[in-house]
């Protein structure tokens, strides 16, 4: 059995993402923007949570061989940042050779540091060796508000059928009472009846068959929760 602990941590206002992308029917141009505040920021951001959560590594994602201008300033600023906290270890890794290794042996990582195109890709990747998407949960941390909400995003084509996890979200709630509103008893015990209540049997259909509805799954949590 794997044994996988991993944070990843991405940038999540940029990059190609902005969306601005332009053609002329024959050729289209998509614009990557990657600018020296976000990437301190983001930076800044991973490095606090590595060390309130006594992670001892950080694994710089990047593909500034080929992208020196765009990538390179976002290793640049990780560069910057890592020197405030000599404690923990920091390397680097392109984001091929990391899909690579991070497929292959999981448990070598730490914590990752990404531009928001390849920590979208490598979050997902992630989550298979935690379950799949429906346990994979997700926190964005903003300087003044913060947005909790499961890896996956919305499931339209199983809305109303009772089949959807609910424990992304979930887990998604127990890490904005930790790493936002600094609770982080609360944010354990979400966790602990989260983690039982698979154990004791209960899943849905994608983590088990034939699985549980989600109501069943949801009230089996709360039960927990109020013991």
């Amino acid at each position: 059995m794997l044994n996988v602990d991993l944070i990843i941590v991405r940038e999540n206002t940029e990059d190609l993402y902005v969306g601005e992308e332009q053609s002329d029917g024959n050729v289209a141009v998509a614009i990557k923007r990657i600018s020296r505040e976000a990437s301190l920021r983001v930076a800044h951001r991973a490095f606090e949570l590595a060390r309130r959560n006594g992670r001892q590594r950080m694994t710089v994602i990047h593909k500034a061989n080929i992208m020196p201008l765009t990538d390179g300033l976002f290793r640049d600023c990780a560069r910057e940042v890592a020197r405030d906290y000599p404690e923990i270890i920091v390397d680097e890794l392109l984001v091929d050779a990391a899909a690579l290794k991070l497929a292959q042996a999981p448990e070598q990582f730490d914590m990752l540091l990404a531009p928001n195109l390849y920590g979208d890709i490598l979050s997902d990747l992630a989550a298979a060796f935690g379950g799949g998407l429906g346990l994979a949960a997700s926190l964005n941390l903003g300087d003044t508000a913060a947005i909790a909400e499961p890896v996956h995003g919305s499931a339209p084509d199983i809305a109303g059928k009772g089949v959807a996890n609910p424990v992304a979200a979930m887990l998604s709630v127990s890490m904005l009472l930790r790493d936002w509103w600094q609770k982080p008893e609360l944010a354990q015990k979400i966790e602990h009846a989260v983690q039982q209540t698979p154990a004791a049997g209960i899943a849905t259909p994608d983590c088990a068959v034939p699985g549980v509805s989600t109501k069943v799954l949801t009230d089996a949590v709360l039960q927990r929760l109020a013991d």
